[in-house]
């Protein structure tokens, strides 16, 4: 069990499809307390009940509220005694051109990817100092190593780069305390955000220019999820896996 006793958070993960309840199976399969947090209870409570054990948790929490993140961790603890990890996988994208970016976009696609993973991290981060011990896994995106991607505009990219930044900063400064902070940067996926977006064609012409020949599955990004949150990266901090298939090779 690479995870046995351990507590981990994962943001955004209530979606049946979604990465986040990908990785949640995952993560349970391997011994771990998960812990899901969500801007829906219902759907939170629901997701963590389909893990079975009945020890998972599903919280609702915006992670652009400081105060939310604080409280979401607050109960944790009164409920686990610790955190081990913390996997920053809410996010929101919108297919707009440059020109086309409103203010009120601009702000939303900022504050979920880059102020949630902020906030977040700042919530677990005094656990884990405490702890001596921690891993905390940030989502970023093909999209800001190519200067956009399929279906997120230019803000997407510059959100999710800022969420690579921020990581590799968050690796060097907490490394003393022995938590490891790392990134990780899907391609396309296919999940209920791309699936009603994919028409025959566009899905044919993508997987021309991936080498293994097929579109990500959320799975993919959860194997790389598991992979940082346990001790086979125990000596990897400030990193960024790429899990796109080949689409980008740098």
């Amino acid at each position: 069990m690479l995870l046995a006793d351990k507590t981990c958070i994962i943001t955004g993960a209530a979606s049946p499809r979604g990465i986040g309840m990908a990785a949640a199976r995952l993560f349970a399969e391997q011994g771990a307390r998960v812990v899901i947090l969500d801007l829906d209870a219902q759907a939170a409570q629901a997701a963590a009940a389909s893990l079975g054990e009945g020890r998972h948790i599903g919280l609702a929490c915006n992670v652009t509220d400081k105060d939310a993140c604080l409280a979401a961790v607050a109960h944790v603890l009164d409920t686990t005694g610790r955190i081990d990890v913390l996997v920053n996988n809410a996010g929101i994208t919108q297919p707009v051109k440059l020109m086309d970016i409103t203010p009120e976009g601009y702000q939303a696609v900022l504050d979920v990817n880059l102020r949630g993973t902020l906030y977040m991290s700042q919530a677990v981060v005094p656990q884990m100092r405490a702890q001596k011990s921690g891993s905390i896994i940030c989502m970023s995106s093909v999209s800001a190593q190519r200067g956009g991607g399929i279906f997120g505009g230019p803000h997407y990219s510059a959100a999710k780069g800022g969420v690579m930044a921020l990581a590799k900063a968050m690796a060097r400064e907490l490394g003393p305390d022995n938590i490891r902070v790392n990134s990780v940067t899907p391609g396309l996926i296919q999940t209920d955000i791309t699936g009603d977006k994919l028409t025959d064609d566009l899905r044919a012409k993508i997987i021309e220019g991936i080498p293994l020949g097929r579109l990500g599955e959320a799975r993919d990004v959860g194997r790389a999820y598991l992979f940082l949150a346990s001790d086979l990266s125990a000596y990897i901090t400030g990193a960024v896996i790429d899990v796109n298939g080949g689409m980008l090779i740098h």
